[in-house]
């Protein structure tokens, strides 16, 4: 057991901790959270027993064994499999007594130390890092590729896949998932979940952590708080108290509307029944837990742009890559409506064809035929090191719309949980959180009317992750995500296309179908699309015909559909207007007691009929998809 009582820890002058109190047993999983800068990290460093506290006690078992992962990997000529294995210091210092005694000729001592590399399971710790760097993304190849070969993103999965190896009774990991694409995370919450020892995870994921933990210890006045559960509890049980709170009501009131608004537009656009009644569940889920986060410190959204239009770019027949092509044969068309989650395999493309779409490298054949009134919003990891170190975080934003006062700016960046003394200290100070806030900032400061975002949640807490979520769901424009972060990818995009085998297509799911897929299916399996090869070329025609005579058979079930759905926008529009009344706390006065009574009656019948609706809705749904030949 580990314990933690009365502990205090000052950082300058400023106190991370005060009087808190921490109990790990082994086996639990604990995910701690809090915002950036709150001692997280901290947290880690102490329990890893690198410095003392300024008051209180921290007990630490003798025979701890700690393994937490490294946030910085110095480039050197060892090789990816030999930096792995080099973690293990137990196992490296008993293959150099081995290597000595072997020279000695010392046969029993050399027995005993045989003896203890079987013990320690050292004859085996090549293939276990081997299977530790493939499932983190790593090919067979690069396990010889010498450290000083990989960029910084590749090196923290080393640092990763070292922190795993290494025998522990306590892991700490610090947002591991950073850098991962959405496979090597879902391998990564495999080996998690059969973990022996107890874990401390930091992440900005919410799906991974629900995924992984048992447990939460949340930052919070200078205190540790422990909950039981995963985070999705953890948040249930923070908006049941911060609902008591009558200072918050206006806020919830204000989120709940956002996440109607959202609900409206986006709700009816599935084409499956089950993925319709997929996300009615996850926003009435996020509407439920709205309190938990009314006191977030990030308030933002992204400024309307001056134009939307219909059609904002198409590419027909496009090949991407650099010598050769990564994907070929790509045709898609985006509108101010579309979301697309675009999934693969790390390598696919999925990067690379951002980079196309945004103008930053040259597809290598194909076309690209953008409206003139296109404006992109393109977040990529690397535009968080190209900021002008030396620049202050207003300057970087005055530098993009000089008519704008500085007092606008900076009201602007509050929003981003940059105060008025942050705003002007030179971006070189800031973490790597505070660069990715700065960098999205800039994005949203230029109203773009298409977003392409690659891994935008990476450095970002979870509360400024749930922002730019909340963000992205009042989003007007158009978007394509690439993101490990399931959660983000759940509830701001309509449809999936992936990047398999240089081939991109639609994919015919959501990410539980994607997740399984990857399960079920080796490297090699191609997985489910809509779209379907057209071998047929030469009865364009006939085709064409039969497309006709579909849509003819397709139009009544289409009709109800549009029927049903406006049904349903007039019965949320009552209830919305029934919930405003009952806001309204002079209701409750006895002398209004009838005129309520007859509110929540009407509001009881409403939610019934948009329930029968709903129903009518999803069946009618079932039956365009039968019709319309799909499975």
């Amino acid at each position: 057991m580990i314990k933690l009582s009365n502990v205090q820890i000052i950082r300058g002058a400023r106190p991370l901790l005060d009087e808190a109190n921490l109990v790990i047993h082994r086996g639990q999983r604990i995910g701690v959270i809090g915002r950036n800068g709150c001692g997280k990290s901290t947290l880690f460093q102490l329990l890893a027993g690198n410095f003392d506290v300024e008051k209180g006690d921290v007990n630490l078992p003798g025979s701890l064994r700690c393994s937490m992962m490294a946030q910085e990997t110095p480039a050197c000529g060892r090789t990816a499999l030999e930096f792995v294995i080099d973690a293990h210091q137990e196992y490296r210092a008993l293959e150099q007594k081995i290597v000595q005694t072997e020279k000695t000729g010392d046969g029993r001592k050399l027995a005993t130390l045989h003896d203890e590399m079987d013990a320690l399971d050292g004859y085996s710790i090549t293939h276990r890092a081997e299977i530790l760097l493939s499932g983190l993304g790593f090919s067979s190849e690069q396990f010889q590729h010498p450290v000083s070969s990989f960029s910084g993103g590749w090196r923290v999965r080393l640092n990763l896949a070292a922190a795993l190896l290494c025998p522990s009774d306590l892991l700490l990991l610090d947002e591991p998932t950073n850098h991962l694409d959405l496979e090597a995370t879902f391998w990564l919450e495999n080996w998690l979940q059969r973990y022996q020892g107890a874990l401390l995870l930091i992440s900005h994921d919410r799906s991974f952590l629900d995924a992984v933990i048992d447990n939460i210890v949340h930052f919070d006045s200078l205190k540790l708080i422990s909950y039981k559960g995963n985070y999705s509890e953890f948040e249930r049980l923070r908006a049941q108290k911060l609902a008591l709170q009558q200072a918050m009501y206006e806020k919830q009131q204000k989120r709940r509307e956002q996440i109607e608004s959202f609900v409206r537009r986006f709700r009816y656009k599935d084409s499956k029944a089950r993925q319709a009644q997929s996300r009615l569940r996850e926003l009435q889920r996020m509407q439920d837990i709205a309190p938990a986060h009314v006191d977030s410190p990030f308030s933002f959204r992204f400024r309307r742009a001056d134009k939307y239009p219909s059609f904002l770019t198409r590419v027909e027949n496009l090949s991407i890559g650099f010598a050769s092509a990564l994907v070929e044969g790509i045709n898609l068309s985006l509108h101010s409506d579309t979301r697309i989650g675009l999934l693969g395999f790390n390598g696919s493309g999925k990067s690379t064809l951002l980079k196309v779409l945004a103008g930053q490298l040259a597809p290598l054949q194909g076309e690209l035929q953008n409206s003139r009134n296109l404006k992109i919003g393109y977040y990529a990891q690397h535009q968080v090191d190209d900021l002008d170190t030396a620049s202050s975080a207003r300057r970087i934003i005055q530098k993009l719309d000089k008519e704008r006062s500085e007092q606008e700016i900076r009201d602007f960046l509050g929003g981003f949980n940059f105060d008025n003394s942050r705003v002007e200290e030179p971006v070189g100070n800031f973490s790597g959180g505070e660069k990715a806030r700065l960098a999205l900032a800039r994005i949203v400061w230029q109203k773009p009317n298409l977003l392409l975002l690659d891994e935008p949640t990476n450095h970002l807490d979870l509360e400024m992750a749930h922002a730019l979520t909340v963000a992205l769901q009042q989003y007007q424009g158009g978007m394509i995500l690439v993101s490990h972060d399931r959660h983000l990818l759940t509830n701001t995009v309509d449809r999936f296309w992936s990047i398999h085998q240089g081939r991109f297509s639609e994919f015919r799911g959501n990410i539980s179908d994607y997740e399984q897929w990857l399960r079920q299916s080796s490297a090699e399996t191609r997985p489910p699309t809509d779209v379907k090869p057209d071998r047929q070329r030469a009865n364009k025609k006939k085709m064409r015909q039969k497309a006709a005579n579909q849509r003819r058979q397709l139009a009544p079930l289409r009709k109800q559909n549009k029927v049903l759905e406006a049904q349903l926008e007039s019965l949320h529009q009552e209830l919305s207007g029934i919930d405003r009344s009952l806001a309204d706390v002079s209701l409750y006065a006895g002398e209004q007691q009838e005129r309520l009574n007859s509110l929540l009656q009407r509001q009881a019948a409403a939610r019934k009929d948009l329930h029968r609706k709903e129903e009518e809705w999803l069946a009618a749904q079932d039956a365009l998809q039968l019709a319309s030949g799909e499975s």
